[in-house]
């Protein structure tokens, strides 16, 4: 009778143990729980872009480099970043030493074109005189055997035939010596022309060269502030940088009244962007200040990312707000609006859970424990998820996967 009771008392101490540790077990789980809401969703492209003037003057180094033979120089001198000069202004000066070479050498070509020129016109005023000359001669021999002709009246026949074959040969050869002078003449004027133009392109590239020497020191084309152009590799050029025929861009005027960010949007996301979205700028160098712009532009080839096997695309963005603080090369936080949806129900990213390529699903709270149920997505952004059909307002879902899972995929019908 004793056992009885203490039988019971142990069964009563068992049963509660059990309890407690279920129920502990169960009410320990720590589940974070949300609910699926109504609100709006903005979907945006957020990239980092650099501050630029749409409009500029560019300050150029020679335009002819090319032309003279010289590929490439260096900047020995260049103004301080951020200078406001002048029109007129000296602005850099370029290394001229190979061009100097070159002109030089134009020069001694020029020197020997002088002299040759000199000595044929020398040789074609000698030649012709002599031949002028002969001319001379032979016109003075025809008139001594005319005079013979005459004198031979009351000669023999054969004597006054002999005096007329005189004549005749003395003319003819005058006659000969005046075709010859006018085929020496025109051999003599060509040539002439030849190294008349010959000596006249040796001036001309003397003169090339001389104007070119000159553009190697440059000047500001306009009123404004001196900011210095980027390289093909995407720095800045300063003294020392090459400056290249084809591109002899060494710094810009910019005009600081309209601003655009210059940024790069990865192929990820490219096809999310489209002229007239609307974008929200922030400056680092001025974190309070909060700018708005619109894309103008979307590049449709993409380029390769330095350093990087990243291909990218650019997108010009236009600032709508004029600020006298806005500096070109500041670094800019660009958030592009691409698309809007108003009043839809919404879950926060870390409830989508999927299964397959094609079923996504959330942990709903039911009454006892949660069960998985499907959902259809829509649009999401960095945090938010559309949820198009699964769930209803105020329907609670899990953040994290619990373990108290009632029953397998509800699946929509």
């Amino acid at each position: 009778m004793k056992s009885k009771p203490i039988l019971a008392g142990s069964a009563g101490v068992i049963v509660l143990i059990l309890s407690y540790f279920f129920f502990f077990n169960e009410s320990s789980e720590e589940v974070l729980l949300t609910k699926a809401r109504f609100g709006d969703l903005h979907i945006n492209v957020s990239t980092t872009g650099e501050l630029e003037a749409k409009n500029f003057v560019e300050i150029q180094g020679p335009m002819k480099m090319q032309q003279a033979g010289i590929w490439e120089t260096k900047l020995n001198s260049l103004v301080p970043e951020g200078t406001v000069v002048k029109k007129g202004d000296k602005v850099a000066q370029l290394d001229a030493s190979s061009l100097a070479d070159k002109l030089t050498q134009r020069q001694s070509d020029l020197t020997k074109a002088e002299s040759q020129w000199e000595q044929n016109k020398l040789d074609t005023a000698l030649q012709l005189s002599q031949e002028r000359d002969k001319i001379i001669n032979l016109e003075f021999s025809v008139e001594e055997k005319k005079l013979a002709l005459e004198q031979s009246a009351f000669e023999p026949p054969a004597t006054i035939k002999q005096a007329e074959i005189e004549v005749l040969k003395a003319e003819r050869d005058l006659e000969q010596t005046k075709s010859n002078y006018s085929v020496k003449q025109q051999q003599l004027s060509a040539k002439m022309r030849e190294i008349t133009a010959t000596l006249n392109e040796a001036k001309r590239k003397v003169q090339f060269l001389q104007d070119l020497f000159a553009e190697f020191t440059i000047f500001a084309p306009e009123e404004g502030m001196v900011i210095y152009a980027k390289d093909w590799n995407g720095k800045k050029k300063k003294e020392g940088s090459t400056i290249r025929g084809w591109d002899p861009v060494v710094a810009t005027l910019p005009d600081l009244s309209v601003m655009i960010s210059k940024t790069y949007v990865n192929e990820v996301d490219i096809r999310k962007i489209k002229p007239e979205q609307k974008v929200m700028l922030g400056l680092d160098a001025f974190p309070d200040k909060a700018l708005t712009g619109k894309v103008t532009k979307v590049a449709n080839v993409g380029e390769q990312k330095p350093n990087s096997d990243a291909k990218v695309f650019e997108v010009i963005i236009l600032v709508n707000e004029s600020d006298s603080t806005l500096r070109p090369s500041m670094t800019t936080s660009n958030v592009i609006q691409t698309n809007f949806i108003e009043n839809t129900l919404l879950l926060p990213l870390e409830a989508i859970h999927a299964e397959g390529d094609s079923i996504n699903y959330v942990y709903k709270k039911a009454v006892s424990g949660f069960e998985k149920r499907e959902v259809k997505t829509g649009e999401m952004n960095d945090k938010d998820i559309e949820i198009l059909e699964g769930l209803s307002p105020d329907d609670v879902v899990a953040l994290s996967t619990p373990t108290n899972i009632s029953k397998d995929i509800i699946l929509i019908q």
